[in-house]
């Protein structure tokens, strides 16, 4: 029996390969060929169909295509008399190098008037016959944008590469034209082919012993008996008949539900360059829509605003299309988010813009109010997300990318994610374990095998269609989909929207489990590090916006000024854009960090200019009043934690900043210093290191005995497996300390003692300039790198006198709290954590904070020393010299700077945060003395945003958040006339206030829980 089953089994898969598949397609007819390269970057449609005359023929073999080139091919033949439409498609081989769609040459045709056919890819490269007559006379008339976008994965090795950068990729054609053709297809040879697809793999799933097994195996053996091999298209009905009563038994009761969702995740940038995503869209979404067009039942569903936006404003043929597909319900927008962002590095602000900016562009377009949030592929989950997407009135989270953990296991699949602030979402992971599933039989057995609900929950979601370089579903899938709708041996299966799924999953497991706290990936760790530039860009640009919003807020209320608020918003999308889950992350191709670096740069001036503007008319108003514009004779205004002016925020105290009467001094000692301002003692000892570290009010060192702050330390970074990714833990196990010196020297003025320490590895020369600035109770250690290493982590750590069980990192809207033991699996695995501004390590009474003005990696751990005190290390993840998928990432010039201040709680940690970053400063540092929109009097909460309304009323709208993690009070002005104030979500809609925010007049008073945002609108009278 054995015996009997193996040869069946082999000669099903022979018969699939070598008879059934060949024989989907039959007679050929040409189709002529010309083509134009392109000179450069691609061109609109309109341009290419007019250039008639740079076309010539391109016979089938002809080489085409550089690195990122385009080719635009011109199709023409004539129909083939006497064959029906629906039985051609017309095959066109770009010179696909293998099957993989998305990863390699791909294209769009047209028609002659400029609209959008279809796309084409590997797996879908037959258009079919319906789509083919576009002249009107019976011919074939069409166009196809070629794509020359090269293999970066190199069979999925990720070895360094010079393609993905332009200036530094071969100019030779990378592709050869294969067959284009008009072919005949069968359609019973095609379903044969299908429902045998289907089988084969239902088999391979079921047990051995199997009687549903075995049946399949006598079926397809009738199957195979009962057709000719000389005539496969003559016979395929009558196979056919063969397999009808083992396809038509239907699944168990009990079996496993799928819902599957046509889908595609498309990078907005990864292997390839922005512009090359827009196209990627394009095609993939035309895809989509031919396909909607065969199959009723076939919903797609498509995240990222961002991406709608470019197909609307480049392809709007294909925008209207897919709004009427959107109306008919089978188009779903999902996510709400401006693109599929990053989760763990973006600020607090920002990660509330994704959503507004991408929810306003859904309602504004199409109408839509989408409840699910919808991010599979990044890399790990902040804490603060729950509030987050609720506050943008969603109420359910799906993401895929926690299958992904190194080392454990996570133990649900639908749960209640409690974020920060005790907010819940209902949330799902696929049990597929993954965003881009074929249908395949494994991957259906997968879901029902590996679904840890069971017992409990009997549903979950199938996202399907090939993804990240785009492709989508595609016809086989879409057969396959039918044949699993009910099918014995295998999970049930429909076809439908994610709002289905959560609607019926919420509602089936009424108590589900509760995860609390961030959604850690235990990989891709790298990924807070590598890139810095693009990091340093990015919270450049977060603190401009977030500036520039409030001078031009001011200057619209007291002086009447126009808002700019189309210019506010193209600069916050475009941030937004550069917050996607490959860019920011640093594990894009140097083109796109090329253009980061260049569109964060053009941000920043911008702002500026905005910021200049806003001021100028701030200081015509002053002037016309008769007010001192310098500052004087007025109290000005101080920025809080990120830099919105309020009273009573100053720098680690409340009430107006004083004058600072002690100054900093530097005294040279032993080759060392010793840097002293009256609140601040460090010593820094002949090696550049910090040996002594004391804050005047407790007088207590926190440097640990033996111990050294300011230590860089140089590993060995060779991760097993993503390069720019990943951060593998025995990275730990090879360490040069940079101890040695090239010199060291001491600068001096009133406002500042400084100690430069200059030292060299290798190649590699870095410079530290240790400051101690008058009146301010922290260490500033500004770097200067010109990093030339390979293969290398640099990282800079401080050795503390400190027993910290856990570690608080600055997150969106609040802090985390981590354990710095490793007493569990879970534990462990955390080993390199992300921070934003701030990380702070104490015990009850102590603590220091480090600050940092670029960086996000860190890591602490912590030792018992033999004289039974504790050292707790924390260290900041500076940079990284990855090889992939850019050779030279990280090289050249590198600015950053850490901070660390010695007896610091909490809310002495989340005002270093806004030191480092620069936003403690008064108005006056300007040049303008003006009075704050808004103030705010007590400790905790903090503003996130002051800026003018989404719908162009001129109200003043108010975010803020408490950021200590205690029950904290506040109270909250207007300092401009002010009708009625109200609670609101995100998106500016008033809701029911939490509890605690209460109004009176126009004054509000929050008694906030810890972590909790409030948004709230100020009418203007």
């Amino acid at each position: 029996m054995h015996d009997d089953r193996v040869i069946t089994e082999r000669r099903l898969y022979r018969f699939l390969r070598q008879r059934l598949e060949p024989a989907v397609l039959g007679q050929r007819w040409p189709v002529r060929v010309t083509g134009w390269d392109v000179p450069g970057e691609p061109v609109p449609a309109a341009e290419a169909i007019a250039a008639t005359a740079a076309y010539t023929e391109r016979p089938a073999g002809s080489p085409w295509g550089p690195p990122w080139s385009t080719t635009w091919l011109h199709l023409t033949a004539d129909l083939p008399d006497g064959v029906p439409l629906e039985d051609l498609v017309l095959l066109v081989d770009l010179g696909f190098t293998g099957d993989g769609p998305g990863f390699q040459c791909e294209g769009l045709a047209w028609r002659p008037d400029g609209t959008v056919l279809t796309g084409i890819s590997p797996r879908n490269n037959a258009i079919p016959g319906r789509l083919l007559a576009t002249d009107g006379s019976g011919g074939v008339d069409l166009y196809v944008e070629a794509a020359a976008n090269p293999d970066l994965t190199q069979g999925w090795t990720f070895q360094p590469t010079p393609l993905g950068d332009p200036a530094t990729a071969p100019a030779t054609p990378r592709y050869v034209l294969g067959e284009i053709a008009l072919a005949h297809v069968s359609r019973d040879v095609e379903e044969l082919y299908r429902d045998c697809w289907v089988l084969n793999g239902l088999m391979a799933e079921l047990p051995v012993d199997a009687p549903r097994r075995h049946e399949i195996l006598r079926a397809t053996e009738a199957m195979m008996d009962a057709m000719d091999p000389d005539d496969v298209p003559g016979t395929a009905a009558l196979g056919r008949q063969h397999l009808r009563d083992v396809l038509s038994r239907p699944a168990s009761a009990s079996a496993h539900h799928l819902v599957a969702t046509g889908h595609a995740h498309i990078d907005s940038a990864w292997l390839w360059p922005v512009r090359e995503t827009m196209r990627k869209c394009a095609r993939t979404f035309a895809n989509a829509l031919t396909l909607m067009d065969e199959d009723p039942d076939f919903v797609f569903v498509a995240s990222s605003a961002q991406q709608y936006a470019w197909i609307k404003e480049h392809y709007p043929d294909l925008f209207a299309r897919i709004r009427e597909r959107v109306a008919d319900g089978r188009f779903v927008p999902v996510g709400g988010m401006w693109v599929e962002a990053d989760s763990t590095m973006p600020g607090s602000e920002a990660m509330a813009r994704q959503f507004i900016e991408g929810k306003r562009f859904f309602l504004d377009e199409f109408g839509v109010d989408g409840e699910e949030a919808w991010l599979p592929d990044s890399f790990g989950y902040s804490a603060a997300m729950p509030q987050i997407v609720a506050a943008a009135g969603m109420r359910w989270f799906l993401t895929q990318k926690i299958s992904w953990n190194q080392t454990n296991a996570f133990p649900h699949h639908s749960f209640l994610w409690e974020g920060l602030d005790g907010t819940r979402l209902f949330t799902h992971f696929p049990p597929v374990d993954m965003y881009n599933a074929q249908l395949l039989a494994s991957e259906v057995a997968h879901a029902e095998r590996n679904f840890r609900d069971k017992g409990r929950a009997t549903i979950s979601l199938v996202p399907f269609g090939y993804g990240d370089g785009g492709g989508g579903p595609n016809r086989l899938m879409l057969a396959a989909a039918s044949r699993w709708r009910s099918l014995e041996g295998a999970p049930s299966m429909e076809l439908n929207t994610p709002a289905s799924f959560f609607t019926r999953a919420e509602a089936e497991y009424v108590r589900p489990p509760v995860w609390v706290g961030e959604l850690y990936l235990e990989k891709h760790r790298a990924t807070f590090t590598a890139q810095h530039r693009t990091k340093r860009g990015n919270r450049r640009c977060e603190a401009l916006l977030h500036e520039a919003e409030l001078w031009c807020a001011t200057a619209t209320v007291r002086t009447g000024a126009a808002y700019p608020a189309q210019e506010l918003d193209r600069l916050w999308r475009m941030v937004l854009l550069l917050q996607f889950h490959d860019i920011l992350p640093g594990s894009a191709i140097a083109w796109v960090h090329q253009d980061a670096e260049r569109n964060h740069d053009a941000v920043a001036a911008a702002c500026e200019e905005l910021i200049a503007a806003a001021l100028a008319a701030l200081a015509a108003l002053s002037t016309d009043d008769g007010t001192s514009t310098d500052g004087s004779g007025s109290a000005g205004c101080w920025f809080n934690a990120t830099g919105f002016p309020v009273r009573g925020v100053a720098p680690f105290g409340a009430g107006v900043p004083t004058a600072v009467t002690t100054p900093a001094t530097v005294t040279e000692q032993d080759g060392g210093a010793v840097l002293d301002n009256g609140l601040v003692r460090a010593v820094v000892d002949a090696r550049g290191l910090i040996v002594s570290l004391r804050d005047a009010a407790t007088g207590r060192e926190a440097i640990a005995p033996g111990g050294r702050g300011n230590l860089l330390s140089l590993h060995r970074d060779t991760p097993n497996e993503w390069d720019a990714w990943d951060l593998d833990g025995f990275y730990r196990n090879t360490v040069r300390e940079l101890t040695e010196v090239d010199a060291v020297t001491v600068e001096s003025c009133p406002d500042a003692a400084t100690v430069v320490v200059d030292r060299s590895v290798g190649a590699t020369r870095i410079r530290q300039r240790i400051v101690l600035a008058a009146g301010e109770p922290h260490l500033r250690i500004e770097h200067e790198i010109d990093w030339q290493e390979h293969e290398k982590l640099l990282k800079l750590g401080f050795d503390l006198d400190v027993r910290a069980d856990v570690s608080s990192a600055e997150t969106q809207f609040g802090h985390v709290q981590r354990p710095t033991h490793t007493n569990t699996s879970w534990d462990a695995a955390r080993f390199e954590i992300c921070a934003h501004r701030w990380l702070h390590v104490g015990e009850p009474g102590y603590g220091v904070a480090i600050g940092n003005d670029s960086s996000y990696g860190h890591d602490v751990t912590r030792t018992v020393r033999p004289d039974g005190g504790t050292t707790t290390v924390p260290r900041v993840s500076l940079l990284t010299a990855p090889v992939f998928p850019d050779p030279f990432a990280d090289r050249g010039q590198q600015r950053m700077t850490v901070t660390v201040a010695p007896g610091a709680g909490i809310p002495e940690a989340v005002r270093l945060g806004q030191a480092t970053a620069g936003l403690v400063r008064r108005g006056t540092d300007r040049g303008v003395a003006v009075e704050p929109l808004v103030s705010l009097d007590g400790d905790g909460l903090v503003i996130d945003a002051v800026k003018l309304a989404l719908d162009g009323s001129g109200d003043v709208i108010v975010r803020l958040h408490e950021a200590h993690g205690a029950r904290s009070t506040a109270v909250l002005q207007p300092g401009f006339a002010c009708r009625s104030v109200e609670t609101t979500d995100l998106l500016e809609r008033p809701i029911e206030p939490r509890r605690g925010v209460t109004v009176d007049g126009t004054t509000v008073t929050v008694v906030a829980d810890p972590f909790t945002l409030s948004t709230l609108r100020f009418r203007r009278a």
